[in-house]
């Protein structure tokens, strides 16, 4: 595994130079700061608040509710609308890298040294695009029952979800949530908060549930509580195949982001992601005439050009090897 933190000097301060990443994901215009709480902002609604659109049978036992999502307007969130190329850009190249990992993780654990990296904004998007593939279902599972934040910012239902699974008071189907917009994306919100999460998690329920969801997805992308926080999140990563590590360069304590490292097994570190990137000296080639875009429609190319005047984009998709 290459070497993903290195000590440029102590103290507290940005970690930009310390951390190199799976992906970058780089926040512009259209995608402002990506924290979990960035998106309580006006809410835009694309259907009714909770309303049930259909059923959907999928391969499952039974019948599961088809939503749709309600997101905040702006949003750094489900960044895959025309105009919003170079996020959409960030999270298909993240996913391929998931894809094409030699370990072939299925169930990934996305977290953070603390709590305001945007874990939970990473976690959604991640696997929104895995969804975009059409090759298999993906299921977003919210297990930070201490902080849950996805039915929040998706305007889902808070339950049924996880904690009525494992206590055993719905059916899997039942706390189940297909995305409208999104056809081969499911979303499990965490459910009701239990008095003491880590008796849920520390359970035979938990492993039974990790093994039927395995059988069910191509992917599961679990959101968890920052790494070493609470007991839960060494729970999560047992039954995990990998974890990828949302940082921010403005917000992360260095101290916080090597421990955290350290904390990951070694062998379940898929990489680190760096979240609200700003534009830095490597995003592009200087003196190149050519850069290649992301966008559906020529004419959205030649606006970028006109608008950032000497031919460089204002927001170009980048990642290290």
């Amino acid at each position: 595994m290459s070497k993903l933190f290195e000590i440029m000097s102590s103290g507290k301060g940005e970690i930009a130079d310390l951390v190199r990443p799976l992906v970058e994901v780089e926040a512009g215009p259209a995608a402002p700061a990506s924290t979990e709480t960035s998106a309580k902002a006006d809410v835009l609604e694309t259907a009714p608040p909770e309303a049930e659109v259909s059923t959907a049978t999928a391969p499952f036992a039974g019948q599961i509710r088809t939503l749709n999502l309600r997101v905040a307007a702006p949003s750094p969130l489900l960044p895959f609308e025309p105009g919003q190329w170079r996020a959409s850009e960030q999270y298909r190249i993240l996913r391929t890298k998931i894809v094409q990992h030699p370990k072939q993780p299925r169930m990934i654990v996305i977290s953070s040294p603390a709590a305001g990296d945007g874990k939970s904004v990473s976690a959604i998007n991640t696997a929104a695009a895995l969804s975009l593939k059409n090759e298999g279902y993906v299921l977003l599972l919210d297990a930070d029952f201490r902080k849950s934040a996805l039915h929040y910012l998706l305007g889902l239902p808070e339950s049924p979800g996880l904690t009525e699974v494992l206590r055993g008071r719905c059916t899997l189907e039942k706390a189940l949530v297909r995305a409208q917009e999104f056809p081969n994306l499911f979303v499990m919100s965490a459910g009701t908060t239990p008095a003491n999460p880590v008796e849920l998690l520390d359970s035979a329920a938990w492993q039974m549930l990790s093994g039927t969801l395995r059988g069910m997805f191509q992917y599961i992308v679990v959101d968890s509580p920052p790494v070493g926080a609470v007991a839960d999140y060494d729970l999560i990563q047992a039954v995990c195949d990998g974890v990828i590590l949302v940082v921010r360069p403005d917000h992360t304590n260095r101290h916080l982001c090597k421990a955290s490292l350290a904390a990951v097994p070694e062998a379940k570190l898929l990489g680190a992601l760096l979240n609200c990137v700003p534009e830095w000296l490597l995003a592009r080639r200087a003196g190149a005439d050519h850069y290649y875009y992301y966008s559906s429609e020529k004419s959205y190319e030649k606006n970028e050009l006109r608008e950032s005047g000497a031919g460089k984009s204002k927001g170009q998709a980048t990642a290290a090897p």
